[in-house]
């Protein structure tokens, strides 16, 4: 067994009581490799924003479990290194499973180092979802690890998780699940969706707005409850347009409007999904240097632009979108018994 705290995380306990009280979202960025782990945690500590670093199944078996622990380990002092050499606060950082798809994968990703652990029964019948919810929240509380569950369906594909259809969450339903499953966060299906065409709609048309009147059935049936949103990346335009110019080809994918992603922040959203946006913002800057050098071969040459592309995209994510952007200092206070 390999504790969280020995590895240097936090669970998300405060960091979604500040989120709640202070209407913002904590940012929780999926991560498969180092250049993606570098710049989540540089743009976090240079705008002081607490991080969630989501690991999906597939992104561990890719990146190997045990390399994970000790690269995550090793993230953690790499960002109390950044901050110290800037004179800024120490942030906090959660370790989570994204989407865990089984008792098994939850309970394994606790015994190595995980301080944060979702179970997605969400593709279950009603209570085949709350058993295996409410059999995993029993095991993790025993190691003071926080659970999220999912209510309702989300559409599209992301790795094994795939819909061709939104099954909106119903708000008694949900209070229902919480009771019976003691879960610490819930994802609910408001109108996101996986990957990068998350909505059809033809050039000039504009995006669906969001079901925020269900977000706030919920915020009223359960105050104070925190509330998580899944495949809420914005699919930036400036990076479907790189990735196209530059030998790519991405035919009309439409994301979440930034102005939904703020008004569910300032609800009772503390915490929101963001992965293809970096895949975007990498793939783009990739494409760039490779249409531009196409004899360059060095990885650094073009694995460097994309981490500062990164950079760029979560900064900018912390400070206009999620609102996470100056929260680290007080939530580390809390943590650290300083307040």
């Amino acid at each position: 067994m390999v504790y969280y705290t020995e590895l240097g995380f936090y669970n998300t306990k405060v960091m979604f009581k500040h989120a709640y009280q202070k209407g913002f979202a904590v940012p929780a960025y999926n991560f498969n490799n180092m250049e993606q782990l570098q710049a989540i945690l540089t743009a976090c500590v240079l705008t002081q924003s607490p991080v969630i670093l989501q690991v999906s199944k597939g992104a561990r078996q890719y990146a190997n479990q045990t390399l994970l622990r000790y690269l995550a380990k090793g993230a953690v002092e790499f960002a109390k290194e950044l901050a110290a050499k800037n004179g800024l606060s120490e942030i906090p950082i959660a370790l989570h499973l994204d989407h865990g798809d089984s008792f098994e994968l939850a309970k394994d990703c606790i015994e190595n180092g995980f301080s944060s652990v979702m179970i997605d029964g969400s593709h279950l019948p009603y209570e085949e979802n709350v058993a295996i919810t409410k059999k995993v929240v029993e095991f993790a509380h025993q190691y003071d690890v926080t659970v999220e569950g999912e209510l309702g369906v989300l559409a599209g594909v992301e790795e094994h998780v795939v819909s061709d259809k939104t099954i909106y969450t119903d708000p008694d339903q949900a209070v229902d699940f919480v009771e019976k499953t003691g879960v610490d966060s819930l994802a609910i299906a408001i109108g996101t969706s996986h990957g990068a065409y998350k909505f059809k709609v033809k050039p000039g048309e504009e995006i669906p707005p969001l079901r925020l009147d269900i977000l706030e059935k919920v915020k009223e049936k359960l105050p104070g409850f925190p509330i998580v949103l899944h495949g809420a990346s914005s699919v930036p335009q400036e990076y479907v347009e790189m990735i196209n110019k530059y030998g790519g080809k991405l035919e009309s994918p439409a994301g979440v409007r930034e102005d939904q992603i703020i008004a569910a922040a300032k609800s009772a959203v503390c915490k929101v999904n963001v992965d293809t946006d970096s895949r975007l913002a990498m793939t783009a800057a990739i494409r760039k240097v490779f249409w531009e050098k196409p004899e360059e071969f060095d990885p650094r040459k073009y694995l460097g632009p994309a981490r500062e592309e990164m950079i760029k995209l979560y900064s900018y994510k912390n400070e206009k979108v999620l609102l996470s952007a100056g929260k680290a200092p007080d939530i580390i206070k809390e943590l650290k018994g300083l307040q």
